[in-house]
């Protein structure tokens, strides 16, 4: 057993995700539904957290879970789809806002930007930390973020001191 603490940070479609991605790796793969189930689960949720999933997936991502659920031969086969079936059941808003585009978490690269507020005091930092110099640098004046250009690491995030770059 374990216990893993979660908070409004926390991406639960990713950790979904994550908690699948370990479940295959461990897949003896003798018996199809664990084997193929399994891939099939996360290249659907890969696909909802890089911001390319489709009409359909919620309900299809439902469905081949309880298929593996019930027809694995193994627990691990019968267990691997109950995170997908949990946060499906309790945090089905957070897969919708996946399928329109947004992570509310802020935790998936692909589903997030970053933009400077007004309150940016222009000192900076954010430019002479950015590793891909997405933000011209102007002293004492409000950065922009060039979005072409972001890697979205959230170094500009982190070392603002300010507090004025926000994920949106």
């Amino acid at each position: 057993g374990g216990l893993v603490v979660l908070d409004e940070d926390d991406c639960m479609v990713d950790i979904a995700r994550y908690f699948l991605e370990f479940t295959q790796n461990q897949s003896c793969g003798k018996c199809t539904p664990c084997r193929i189930g399994t891939r099939r689960m996360l290249e659907t949720l890969t696909r909802l957290c890089e911001g390319e999933g489709r009409k359909g997936d919620l309900e299809q991502l439902a469905e081949l879970a309880q298929t593996v659920k019930r027809s694995s031969l193994c627990g691990l086969g019968k267990t691997a789809p109950n995170p997908v079936l949990s946060t499906l059941k309790h945090f089905r808003d957070e897969y919708e806002a996946h399928l329109a585009g947004r992570c509310p978490a802020g935790v998936c690269k692909a589903l997030i930007r970053f933009s400077i507020t007004d309150d940016c005091i222009g000192c900076t930092l954010c430019a002479q930390n950015c590793p891909a110099d997405a933000i011209e640098m102007k002293p004492y004046e409000v950065h922009e973020i060039d979005d072409e250009k972001c890697v979205r690491c959230g170094s500009c995030k982190q070392i603002c001191p300010a507090d004025a770059v926000e994920v949106v």
